[in-house]
Parts: C-alpha cells; sequence; structure tokens
C-alpha cells in the first residue's frame, strides 16, 4: 500500500494538476453536472446535484488531508481553462483497500488524449513517490473510452467486477 504523498502540485505537458480547493467548486460543479461525465461517471447516470457535488469536494478534500494524496482538479497549461479532474485515490472497489487511478474530463476536451496523460503521471507519483505496488482501475463495462485510457496507460484487464450496483470491468497494473 502507499506510504508516500503526493505534490499538491504537479505539471505534466498539458496539464497542471492542483489540489482541490474550495474556490474550485464551480469547475467540479460544470464538470460533474453535465449531463455527458454523468452517463459514464455517476451511479445514477445523472447531472449531480449542488449538494451532491459540494459533497464530493468536501470528501476528496478529506482524502488529501488523511492520506496526504487524492484527486487534483485539471488545468490547461497553456491558458488556465479547467478541464477535468483526476488522479490516485484508495478504493474498496474490489473488495479491499486499493489505490485507484481515475479521471474526468471535460466533454470539450474528450478525445486530445489528456486522460491518458494524467494515467501516465499518476502511475509515476504512484509508483514512486508513493510507493504503491500495484494500482488499479476501473470503469462501467461500455465505457470504451476509459477501458482505451487505461490500456494505452499499461493497465492490464483483469476481471469484471460489481461496483455500486453495476457491471465494471478492473484493470490493474504492477510496479516496475
Amino acid at each position: 500500500m502507499s506510504v508516500g504523498a503526493a505534490p499538491d502540485r504537479l505539471e505534466t505537458e498539458r496539464l497542471v494538476c492542483e489540489r482541490p480547493r474550495a474556490d474550485q467548486l464551480i469547475n467540479l460543479l460544470t464538470l460533474l453536472r453535465d449531463p455527458r461525465v454523468a452517463r459514464t461517471l455517476l451511479t445514477s447516470g445523472e447531472p449531480a446535484t449542488e449538494a451532491e457535488v459540494t459533497a464530493n469536494m468536501a470528501a476528496k478534500q478529506g482524502h488529501w488531508d488523511r492520506c496526504g494524496f487524492g484527486l487534483w482538479m485539471l488545468y490547461d497549461r497553456t491558458d488556465g481553462s479547467f478541464v477535468g479532474r483526476g488522479g490516485l485515490q484508495h478504493t474498496n472497489a474490489t473488495g479491499v483497500d486499493e489505490v485507484e487511478i481515475g479521471w474526468a474530463i471535460v466533454p470539450a476536451r474528450w478525445g486530445q488524449g489528456l486522460a491518458t496523460e494524467l494515467a501516465l503521471a499518476s502511475i509515476d507519483v504512484g509508483f514512486g513517490s508513493l510507493g504503491c505496488a500495484e494500482l488499479i482501475a476501473y470503469t462501467t463495462v461500455a465505457n470504451r473510452a476509459s477501458r482505451r485510457v487505461m490500456e494505452k496507460a499499461g493497465f492490464a484487464y483483469e476481471r469484471e467486477i460489481q461496483w455500486v450496483g453495476l457491471p465494471h470491468v478492473l484493470y490493474r497494473i504492477d510496479a516496475p
């Protein structure tokens, strides 16, 4: 399991990744209330309410406080525009505590490779400063785009799992 901490701010070729702050709530509202994002990310398939997004932001900030890592808010390095959220967090999707890499990109930026770029940077942090021996990623069976990101990032398909009452596919990558 992880032993270290992640940087509060991380830069990749095209992204600035920042630990979530309260003043970024409007960005998360935009992301999680978008029906296209909700269809692939949220259990109900419906956009989150403002109260749900506010609680989600608080939960993700709490994860950072407790664990020293979590999901970053993602911004375009060139123009500073908000492009999504992603990174590493604990999950019990497999029935045991593991560290997952997850992402959600604003629909206007889908298909540009940002999720793959974030996944690769997250793998580096997970195996580097966090000291994880393995990482997982999972998505609904039908989410082909996220499955492609997992495969491009080097994750291998492991099996189907049930998570939040829905069939998901589980991918795993081991430390080099």
